[in-house]
């Protein structure tokens, strides 16, 4: 299997998704994100480190990232592949990436960008909920991702909500600065011969976009 680069607007299901690549091919997903907010909590110099960027709204260094990235790849359960969430976020980064493939002798894989109309990704993200107790997040316009009883968690049973931050305005400025960062990212990897495209249609199920993420998969 080789390394996987999920690129994805808002609300296109990139985090379903990767848990249902990990599960198949027992490959490990990996977000930076998690990555950071891991060594935050590991309590270390570097963490307390991030700690004080994170608190003050500043932006990670690009080699801290590359160097977590560099440690995690390197555990044994990335030996068979691995799929990478949330990096690169810019073309720098993308470079970036390239010469650490480079220097680990791995190859930088395949890039997988999911491409999802703006009011489609729109609608979805204010038909998200999330369950009030344990955090389980449905979608209304998603059947495959609906709870099964209206306005209940499927596994606590506890009522669900909207996010806060899932307005109109909120989710189209995300949108917007989506599309500016990823553009030239998504044309790099083009250019390389390395990105597949997958139009996320309205009437596509998690299941539809697995498969045609399966058929690219396996056919690489």
């Amino acid at each position: 299997m080789k390394n996987i680069i999920l690129i994805a607007p808002p609300a296109a299901g990139k985090g379903t998704q990767s848990k249902m690549i990990s599960a198949l091919y027992n490959i490990p997903h990996i977000s930076t994100g998690d990555l950071l907010r891991d060594e935050v909590s590991s309590g270390s110099s570097m963490g307390k480190y991030l700690k004080s960027i994170m608190d003050q709204g500043g932006l990670i260094p690009d080699d801290v990232i590359v160097n977590l990235l560099r440690n995690r790849i390197q555990q044994v359960d990335c030996n068979n592949g691995y799929i990478l969430d949330g990096f690169p976020r810019t073309l720098e980064q993308a470079k970036v990436y390239e010469n650490l493939m480079k220097e680990q002798g791995l190859d930088e894989g395949i890039v997988i960008h999911m491409d999802i109309d703006q009011n489609l990704a729109l609608k979805r993200s204010l038909d998200r909920l999330i369950c009030s107790s344990c955090g389980a997040s449905y979608n209304k316009s998603v059947p495959a991702l609906s709870p099964k009883i209206d306005g209940f968690c499927d596994k606590c049973g506890h009522t669900l909500a909207t996010r806060s931050d899932d307005s109109e305005e909120t989710f189209n400025a995300r949108f917007v600065t989506y599309v500016k960062e990823a553009t030239p990212i998504i044309d790099y990897y083009h250019e390389k011969g390395i990105l597949k495209d997958i139009i996320v249609g309205e009437s596509d199920s998690a299941e539809d976009i697995f498969n045609k993420i399966k058929k690219i998969l396996e056919n690489n």
